[in-house]
């Protein structure tokens, strides 16, 4: 499971280190795709099959959609001796990644924010979402 939220720089190569922990539970290997908002995602091996397998079940149209969105622009990585990893320029340029990126550990799965985007975003969520959201939940019940 992902956890919690740092911020990190992104070299002008477009590599970014991820914490120690979300690379010994990502392992040797994992992929890089577009986000489901304008963000970059990492998902391990297993979890991209997990999708890769999800995806070919749908019908064709709603297949496709998300082919294009999650599949065809993914990358598998490895991290190097500093726990850099490479972020496809594509992938920058779609999710608005700069200097200053947000790293979301999001339970299955971890997203890479520019924090110029990620902060307006989190916050639009706090007023229009969370308090729906919350109204869902039973806590302690």
């Amino acid at each position: 499971m992902f956890l919690g939220t740092s911020i990190h720089n992104m070299d002008q190569k477009g590599r970014v280190i991820l914490p120690s922990k979300f690379r010994e539970e990502l392992g040797e290997t994992f992929y890089v795709t577009g986000g489901f908002n304008r963000c970059v995602q990492i998902l391990s091996s297993k979890q991209f099959e997990l999708l890769r397998d999800q995806i070919r079940k749908l019908p064709v149209a709603k297949a496709l959609s998300l082919q294009y969105l999650l599949i065809a622009n993914a990358a598998q990585v490895s991290p190097n001796a500093q726990g850099r990893i490479m972020i496809p320029q594509k992938l920058r340029e779609d999710a608005g990644l700069n200097k200053d990126v947000v790293i979301v550990g999001m339970d299955t799965r971890i997203e890479i924010w520019s924090k110029d985007i990620y902060e307006p975003f989190i916050q639009k969520e706090k007023e229009d979402n969370i308090e729906d959201a919350l109204e869902l939940l039973s806590f302690g019940g």
